[in-house]
């Protein structure tokens, strides 16, 4: 856990509170966080120079170095965009959480985020409402961006490039593990979902060059569940450590896909595809567009990851709960399947 130095604080809680702060107590709680992510919930109260006491949340996160494949500087990747005018990019009904203080350790290879504590409905708790308002406020986001093309945008640096989604699925398939399993006699998963799988596979160049007439927008590559937080109507999205240029409908396949409401996946599905063209349709003009990808664009990026989780339930301990975490991800590849049948 990182130390939490109380200068540093009084520093951070002035600057959010906007008033001179002398003196601060603090607990704090850990929270989820991703790779090699140190995530804290700040708590207690601020005493300011005019001997006001203020309670505060705030949120400490602090990432070290690693290297995500394809994408070597995701690590410090929330640490640029919130040093550049990126927030100007958002709306009232789709933003990040505001940031007070940022801090790099260069020869830590680490950075620091001090951020707004974001109270709202999450993960598996949104509801299908949500999931469509996230839909629509995603589109609206992109297409904003996709037709007024900001300068500065085009300037960052550190953003993850087009191709990455392609790379994470031709990596995947030349992993023998995963690629000879579904073709193996071997293998567990029911044959009509290994044969969608295969058909993927085959399909791949076809596929790509479909993806690949679809606009480019600005996507945030990790657009699920945990990530979303509906407030008041309101979405916020946390963790923007893979943003960058990817094709259209690849946030909507993450939505959709990624740990998802499997019991309500193909609902959301029919849903959710809708809503995001309505948001972007606002602001460009796409009925040209016949064919989305999305459900091709669920396949490339999570039938393999799929096969890899329930690989890995596979070989962990004969419990109960290992059956249940691989019946989960068959089901989750069963109702991709259902989506493909209803197209």
């Amino acid at each position: 856990m990182s130390e939490i130095k109380t200068e540093t604080l009084t520093q951070v809680l002035s600057n959010m509170l906007d008033t001179e702060i002398i003196h601060v107590d603090f607990q704090t709680v850990q929270l989820h966080g991703g790779t090699l992510g140190d995530v804290q919930l700040v708590t207690g109260s601020a005493i300011s120079a005019d001997g006001r006491k203020l309670p505060y949340k705030i949120v400490s996160k602090t990432q070290k170095k690693w290297e995500r494949y394809g994408d070597t500087d995701s690590w410090r990747r929330e640490y640029d965009l919130y040093q550049s005018n990126f927030s100007a990019l958002f709306s009232e009904g789709f933003r990040w959480p505001e940031c007070y203080h940022v801090e790099m350790n260069e020869e830590a290879n680490e950075t620091r985020l001090w951020m707004e504590y974001i109270d709202g409905t999450s993960g598996l708790d949104l509801t299908g409402d949500s999931y469509e308002r996230a839909a629509e406020e995603l589109g609206r986001f992109q297409g904003r961006l996709y037709a007024e093309q900001p300068a500065f945008l085009q300037e960052l640096t550190n953003l993850s490039e087009v191709e990455y989604m392609k790379n994470f699925y031709l990596r995947y398939r030349s992993w023998k593990r995963v690629y000879d399993y579904i073709r193996s006699d071997d293998c567990e998963i029911p044959q009509h979902l290994c044969k969608m799988l295969i058909d993927i596979d085959e399909d791949a160049d076809e596929i790509f060059n479909r993806i690949e007439k679809l606009p480019i927008v600005l996507c945030h590559r990790d657009f699920w569940v945990a990530n979303l937080f509906d407030s008041d109507g309101k979405t916020t999205v946390i963790d923007w450590d893979t943003a960058g240029w990817g094709y259209l409908g690849e946030d909507i396949a993450s939505l959709i896909a990624d740990e998802a409401d499997v019991e309500h996946m193909v609902e959301y599905y029919r849903r959710c595809i809708p809503a995001y063209f309505k948001g972007f349709s606002e602001y460009a003009d796409i009925s040209h567009i016949t064919d989305d990808c999305v459900y091709e664009l669920i396949l490339l990026m999570f039938g393999y990851r799929l096969v890899e989780w329930y690989m890995n339930a596979e070989e962990e301990n004969k419990l109960e709960e290992t059956d249940d975490e691989k019946m989960l991800h068959i089901h989750t590849l069963q109702k991709i399947y259902e989506m493909g049948i209803d197209r």
